[in-house]
């Protein structure tokens, strides 16, 4: 039985499932519906791997463009804590001051910034949210 959905005026007749369909009806039309259903969603992790991928990368690009000019910057900050330290201590002490102390603040932050890159953060939620609620779904209806 086929009518026109009055919402949207020019659309196609959507199918409404007769009450009494056959469970060959049934079996036929969840093989018609299955494999669209798993296109879709391939092509919906698709493109959130597309879109996590386009992130990355560019999150990589501007890290790596601040970073150079970043630390040519710090390291004349670096040079001007050594000659300031040098006049109250032995120059060589003022320099391993200093390098010790960047090296430690160096550590904390590439520890912290490691945690950006961890596999859960690429992780397609969407996508595996959308499968779970298609396997509930078909379950649901075999059943």
């Amino acid at each position: 039985m086929n009518r026109e959905n009055s919402d949207y005026p020019g659309s196609r007749p959507v199918s409404v499932p007769d009450p009494d369909a056959s469970v060959v009806g049934l079996i036929r039309q969840l093989t018609r519906e299955v494999p669209a259903l798993f296109t879709k969603e391939l092509a919906l992790a698709k493109a959130e791997l597309q879109e996590s991928l386009t992130t990355l990368k560019a999150g990589i690009a501007g890290v790596a463009g601040g970073a150079i000019v970043l630390l040519a910057g710090f390291i004349i900050l670096l040079m001007s804590a050594v000659y300031g330290l040098s006049i109250i201590m032995a120059p060589w002490l003022a320099a391993l001051i200093v390098g010790v102390v960047v090296m430690i603040v160096g550590f904390v932050m590439l520890q912290s910034a490691k945690k950006q890159f961890e596999p859960s953060n690429l992780k397609p939620d969407r996508t595996l949210d959308a499968l779970n609620k298609d396997q509930e779904a078909l379950r649901r209806k075999v059943s």
